[in-house]
């Protein structure tokens, strides 16, 4: 993927979501704007909400509501992605990872993705390492190396006012400032500069709607 030069990067941020006021949202706020500070941006912010309702009923892309489509769509087209999910039973929601399940496998490939997640407490911390990761890593998409997670006791009126987060969060965001640029100089290959290789996942990968849906 290659970032065009002297042009705003366009950001999508989305959270999983399913009601707000929302820590996760706010998460996936702060970390944009962190973004938005070093890099020139035109961010957009979507969650579950947004893309509800239909869309825990849809069951292929083609049932999708136009909003859930367009969503999806603007997640697929995104220069940057930040991502955030609540942790509900030791992993990102279910409407997340239904989410992601109607995006193209191929349309992440070398995107840079900042990864997040908020909690009730520490014990769920290595989500974003063992969940949210491993996820984007199927796409192929570039994770920045700082993922940020935060615990509910973190918020203040779901402003976070925690030195430490927000000291990952602008490591995480100048990180991929650094990521863009690269990107924007050439110096990171394009998908279509990539060998293909049946053995190498998501490159190749296409989702089949009956595997999704069984």
């Amino acid at each position: 993927m290659t970032i065009q030069p002297n042009t705003p990067i366009d950001l999508v941020a989305f959270s999983g979501n399913a009601h707000r006021p929302s820590r996760s949202r706010a998460l996936t706020e702060v970390i944009s704007r962190r973004i938005g500070e070093r890099v020139d941006a035109r961010i957009r912010q979507y969650d579950i909400v947004d893309a509800s309702p239909g869309l825990g009923a849809a069951l292929s892309r083609e049932e999708l509501s136009s909003e859930a489509l367009a969503i999806v769509e603007a997640v697929e087209n995104a220069d940057v992605l930040v991502v955030s999910s609540p942790v509900y039973k030791g992993s990102y929601t279910g409407l997340f990872k239904h989410f992601f399940d109607f995006v193209d496998p191929t349309a992440l490939i070398g995107k840079p993705v900042v990864l997040a997640a908020t909690g009730g407490g520490p014990r769920h911390s290595l989500v974003v390492e063992h969940q949210l990761r491993p996820l984007f890593g199927f796409f192929s998409a570039l994770t920045i190396p700082t993922s940020v997670y935060a615990e509910d006791k973190s918020f203040e009126d779901f402003r976070q006012v925690d030195p430490g987060i927000l000291a990952r969060i602008d490591l995480a965001a100048s990180q991929t400032a650094v990521l863009v640029a690269a990107q924007r100089q050439n110096r990171i290959p394009r998908p279509e500069e990539t060998p293909e290789d049946p053995e190498s996942g998501a490159i190749t990968d296409r989702i089949d709607n009956s595997e999704v849906n069984d």
